[in-house]
């Protein structure tokens, strides 16, 4: 591949000499689990050809990353099954760090000699998603240059994509530039008819994404914790839902500006509802008019699932961006996964989120 068939208009990992440099990747290892085993290694897999080849160039790896939706220190979300997998696949030693920044963090680095070095869950510390300065900071104090191929987390201002770049030179990794250079070319000049699938947990996210898209697709489907907001819109009564009340003038607007541009807008007919945020919470498959007091939103239904695939079926294009519930739980898993198995057709997309 030459210079003009690669570039994406940033620089990427190739532009910078990493030979003997201390190098932070930020990869999206953001793997489902079950009682701690992986059951899909893609975004592992999909990781490596960047790691692969900081080591073919003698760099020192650092890979940090997120999993689930911790609320502080979660064993359950410790990224040692992915540090694991990683050394199967790689066939060399990972190690894994007690924690992403701090004194063991220091500690790890020091001594990891030619290792690859994997950080402790980012997301067990709140100043993560806070994009917290300070943590930044931090975390960038254990590099000297910042390889950003979280594709999937690049949208989201945090302290791991974002707030280090402030401090360290900052390049995309080979799987970011792979999927912007797809995604920009899928985009500048889709094939009709052509459609979006959006999920993900926030709709303040997905706004600017959805407002670029509109006047390019002929089909919108919205799924995951954002789509509460647009039933709410709506009109419906999504129980103890994911809600962003200060948002729902937006999918208001959002949805009239569909209409008016004749785009297509599809939101869930049935959905799972828990009763809880868990893992083992109790749920039920409910239409999404009749969603239990108490209960909450957490995935799709079969017959979402069964009429967005349908849908999808009619399109020569589909760009998709956001999981369709909480995939990181089994139980709430299937809305994602299931549409994803009935989507594979020519000219996808699969831009997956977390």
């Amino acid at each position: 591949m030459n210079d003009d068939e690669r570039s994406i208009g940033k620089l990427t990992v190739r532009d910078v000499a990493v030979e003997g440099e201390r190098v932070l990747v930020r990869s999206d290892l953001n793997v489902p689990l079950e009682d701690g085993v992986i059951t899909d290694d893609s975004r592992i897999k999909a990781s490596l050809p960047t790691i692969r080849y900081l080591l073919d160039h003698d760099a020192r790896v650092i890979v940090c990353s997120h999993l689930g939706r911790p609320k502080g220190y979660d064993e359950r979300l410790s990224l040692a099954p992915v540090a694991g997998r990683m050394a199967n696949l790689l066939d060399r030693e990972v190690l894994l760090a007690s924690d992403c920044v701090g004194p063991e963090a220091e500690r790890a680095v020091e001594s990891m000699g030619d290792n690859i070095l994997l950080l402790e869950n980012l997301r067990f510390h709140p100043e993560e998603e806070a994009n917290d300065p300070g943590f930044a900071r931090q975390l960038a104090s254990l590099a000297d240059v910042y390889v950003d191929d979280a594709f999937g987390a690049s949208h989201r201002a945090h302290a791991s994509t974002e707030g280090v770049t402030h401090y360290l030179p900052a390049v995309a990794g080979l799987l970011m530039e792979s999927e912007v250079r797809y995604l920009s070319a899928l985009v500048a000049d889709p094939p009709k008819p052509f459609a979006a699938v959006v999920g993900g947990a926030k709709v303040s996210t997905k706004i600017p994404a959805i407002e670029h898209l509109l006047p390019k697709i002929d089909m919108l489907l919205l799924g995951g914790g954002m789509a509460n907001t647009f039933l709410k819109a709506s009109g419906l009564d999504v129980g103890m839902s994911l809600v962003e009340s200060d948002q729902v003038d937006e999918a208001k607007r959002i949805l009239a500006d569909a209409k008016e541009r004749g785009v297509e807008v599809r939101l869930p007919v049935d959905v799972v509802a828990a009763e809880r945020f868990e893992a083992d919470a109790g749920h039920r498959t409910v239409a999404a008019n009749a969603v239990p007091n108490g209960y909450m939103i957490l995935d799709i239904g079969p017959e979402t699932v069964a009429q967005y695939a349908s849908a999808l079926s009619t399109m020569a294009a589909v760009v998709w961006n956001g999981p369709m519930g909480v995939f990181e739980m089994p139980a709430f898993a299937e809305g994602s996964y299931g549409l994803a198995r009935a989507s594979t057709l020519p000219g996808v997309a699969a831009l997956k989120d977390a």
